[in-house]
């Protein structure tokens, strides 16, 4: 199995529904050092669970990595890398936070334990349970 990622976002910035919309998209204004180093991990083929933050605080679609990291077009900083996605499905059920939160196969979730992370990565296992809650 390729890895897996979670991907927050505002979504009166960019939402699930915008991704499906565009169907595909350049996930950029990443700049937190850890998040950094969680996207140059990412490969062609891997999966993300997209978060909408904000009000929501809910898991609502499963997207792919489409593309290898690749540094920012709009900037001039190496190390500021991107990576494209496009949708692959949204989730039958969204998974909010509290959820999340309320059961103990997500105490080292990194989205319980580094709540600001905007990019981090999801286990095998997380992600089973993840998808059995959304009934996808």
């Amino acid at each position: 199995m390729n890895a897996c990622w979670l991907l927050k976002t505002e979504p009166d910035v960019y939402s699930y529904d915008d991704l499906e919309r565009d169907r595909k998209t350049v996930w950029d204004g990443v700049s937190n050092n850890l998040a950094l180093k969680h996207l140059r991990a990412m490969h062609k083929g891997d999966a993300a669970l997209i978060y909408h933050t904000g009000d929501e605080r809910r898991l609502v679609g499963l997207a792919e990595i489409i593309s290898d990291p690749y540094a920012d077009p709009k900037l001039d900083e190496p190390k500021r890398v991107v990576v494209d996605i496009k949708p692959r499905q949204r989730l039958k059920q969204a998974v909010s936070l509290e959820t999340i939160k309320s059961r103990k196969e997500f105490v080292d979730f990194a989205l319980v334990r580094l709540p600001r992370l905007s990019v981090m990565p999801v286990t095998e296992k997380q992600l089973k349970a993840l998808m059995a809650l959304a009934g996808t």
